[in-house]
């Protein structure tokens, strides 16, 4: 019989609550079975809303590898919605596994994926909800393990205090290293307890446990170093890669949600990594080296996904979809063999010099839509800076063709607050905008383009080439804003923007270290949570709890690092060298081109050597 055949919330509850889909469970390819059924019982969490957690391709993966395991069960958990919690605390409901309604609690570990920042306060909410000790050193082998895992592992200081032990890099392989330990400790009888069977995984490639280090500071607030007390620490923690994805288990059985997600489409990864090497761009860095998959793999997975979940868009997903050295044999193979079943192919945003108006027709034949491309900077200076690698030129080339073949929508995406910008680099954003659309007026005689200019602020991220610049204050960035708003007069273009306090506190966690573990504390005591949502973003309760823990933020987020200085993630690896990001930081001062490895001479950017994985190209493969 299942121990939990009832729901923990009532229909009257649910009745009360936005979008009750979000907490019932029982969706198409939802995997049930009993929990009391399998020695490990894996919770994988996204500290977002159900329709966020639901997009996210890798928990998507991890959960199709855990649960063909034979003594697995790996369930979901996502943060309720504000009007849930409140139901959930008032009624005493605790946190529970959508598949067996399971209180996640009685779970052996629950798997958090960071993909922000600004998620931090969710994942101490949820623990919290489940009636799990958010602290870690107060929690016993009577709860759950708490592992954490996506991009901002590679810095997981600001959560060491709540998290036992972090992955680092892709998680196909090193998932089923973690459930197979923590199997065979449950059946020898728990030894040592929980810091028995953290010592196990430490020994794991790729697995970070915080508590194994101590941090030295300087007496100026600076990081001196991390040093493992135990034997398995390893001093340096390198990043888990996979050497052939055609070889891994791929998300051919997603679970079909009842209610509209963000990505409610197939969604396709061609490859990992990007060897681009734009110099603001942390996943550029983190998944090298390019690894593609070959097209057969990608057009039988296709077909399996289609037949598993009926969706009729297929979203092609990797860092820079359109330099899958196959992409056009893949588009027209997809199109040939879909288009009657009326399922379409999308692309996001493209980049600008690899666009080609025939591959955007051939895309868009089944359902039509507009296009997007990324400049990033107003003005070749600064592209130069940041290594974007694409011209003015290529710009207007592309547009110009995308309007004689029919499209009028337009969508531009731009920083601000990049290294060495200018107010001449904030108008060339507006310069550039007004070009797009006088080109519109130029080609058709008439106006009627529709051009979105979207501006986000520049975030320095740790292990890329720009980790040492003073992110740009508060003040500053909505000065910029506001003169980029005065520039655009046109009614033909309308602008978006980043707030700049969000994206201040993204900074401060970015590049932050251990101590920031308290304030993060604080804040969510305090009523921190959703902070990436702008109508629960609290911007004074977070100021309030740096304030009384006697940590200044700008020390953080602004203040520039010197390119000696020991860094708070240098412990953890991404396989690149420093000295790699050193040179690219100076290229950057120089406006200096630094060419794509993967088609140009090696960078030497040392991920191949350290990682021991080559790129894999099935275009040059191929001939």
């Amino acid at each position: 019989m299942h121990p939990y055949p009832v729901d923990p919330v009532s229909p009257a509850t649910l009745s009360r609550v936005m979008k009750p889909a979000r907490y019932t469970g029982h969706e198409w390819n939802s995997v049930c079975k009993n929990p009391g059924d399998f020695i490990v019982n894996f919770v994988l969490a996204m500290p977002d809303v159900y329709e966020v957690g639901m997009s996210n391709l890798g928990l998507k993966i991890l959960y199709q590898i855990l649960n063909s395991r034979t003594d697995t069960y790996a369930q979901r958990v996502y943060a309720p919605w504000v009007d849930m919690e409140q139901e959930m605390r008032a009624g005493g409901v605790r946190l529970y596994t959508l598949e067996s309604k399971q209180p996640v609690a009685e779970c052996d570990i629950i798997g958090f994926s960071l993909q922000y920042e600004l998620s931090y306060s969710n994942v101490l909410n949820m623990l919290d909800l489940a009636g799990i000790p958010v602290l870690a050193a107060e929690r016993d082998d009577s709860y759950p393990l708490v592992v954490c895992g996506g991009p901002c592992a590679f810095n997981a200081e600001p959560m060491a205090d709540f998290v036992d032990f972090f992955i680092l890099g892709e998680a196909e392989e090193v998932i089923d290293e973690v459930a197979a330990v923590i199997a065979a400790w449950k059946h020898s009888g728990k030894p040592e307890g929980k810091a028995g069977i953290l010592k196990q995984l430490a020994k794991l490639q790729g697995i970070y446990v915080p508590a194994f280090y101590e941090a030295d500071y300087f007496g100026d607030g600076r990081v001196r170093g991390y040093k493992p007390t135990v034997t398995e620490a390893k001093p340096i923690i390198v990043k888990r890669v996979i050497q052939d994805l055609d070889q891994v288990t791929f998300a051919t059985k997603p679970i079909v949600p009842f209610i509209e997600i963000v990505h409610d489409r197939i969604m396709l990864e061609l490859f990992r990594g990007c060897t681009r090497g734009c110099r603001f761009c942390q996943a550029g860095v983190l998944y090298r080296p390019v690894r593609e998959r070959n097209l057969e793999t990608l057009v039988n997975y296709v077909q399996e996904l289609v037949d598993h979940t009926g969706y009729n868009e297929i979203s092609l997903v990797s860092l820079s979809s359109a330099d899958y050295s196959c992409l056009s044999h893949l588009i027209s193979e997809l199109m040939s063999r879909f288009k009657q079943q009326g399922v379409s192919v999308s692309l996001p945003s493209l980049r600008i010099d690899s666009f080609s108006i025939d591959l955007a027709k051939q895309v868009q034949q089944v359902r039509k839509s507009g296009l997007t491309f990324a400049p990033e900077a107003g003005t070749q200076r600064l592209r130069d800076v940041i290594n974007k690698g694409v011209t003015e030129e290529n710009l207007t080339e592309a547009v110009s063709s995308a309007f004689k073949a029919g499209w009028s929508t337009i969508k531009l995406y731009f920083m601000i607050g990049l290294p060495t910008e200018t107010d001449e680099d904030v108008a060339g954003i507006a310069v550039l905008a007004q070009r797009v659309a006088d080109l519109y007026k130029q080609i058709k005689g008439r106006k009627g383009a529709k051009v979105t200019v979207s501006v986000s602020s520049f975030v320095p991220k740790p292990h890329t080439a720009f980790q040492w610049f003073g992110q740009n204050p508060v003040e500053e960035i909505e000065r910029k804003q506001k003169l980029l708003r005065s520039l655009i007069k046109d009614r033909s273009i309308s602008l978006s923007w980043h707030d700049a306090r969000t994206s201040f506190l993204e900074g401060v966690f970015s590049r932050g270290d251990r101590r920031l573990g308290k304030v993060i504390f604080r804040a969510w005591q305090n009523g921190a949570k959703f902070d990436g949502w702008s109508e629960h973003f609290k911007f004074d309760v977070w100021m309030n709890a740096f304030a009384a823990e006697g940590i200044e933020p700008s020390c953080y987020a602004n203040r520039g690092r010197e390119l000696d200085e020991y860094l708070p993630w240098e412990h953890l690896s991404s396989g690149v060298d420093k000295s790699f990001l050193v040179r690219e930081w100076q290229a950057a001062q120089n406006a200096t081109f630094t060419p794509d490895c993967r088609r140009e001479l090696c960078g030497a950017c040392g991920v191949c050597q350290e990682l021991d994985v080559k790129v894999v190209d099935w275009g040059q493969a191929n001939g």
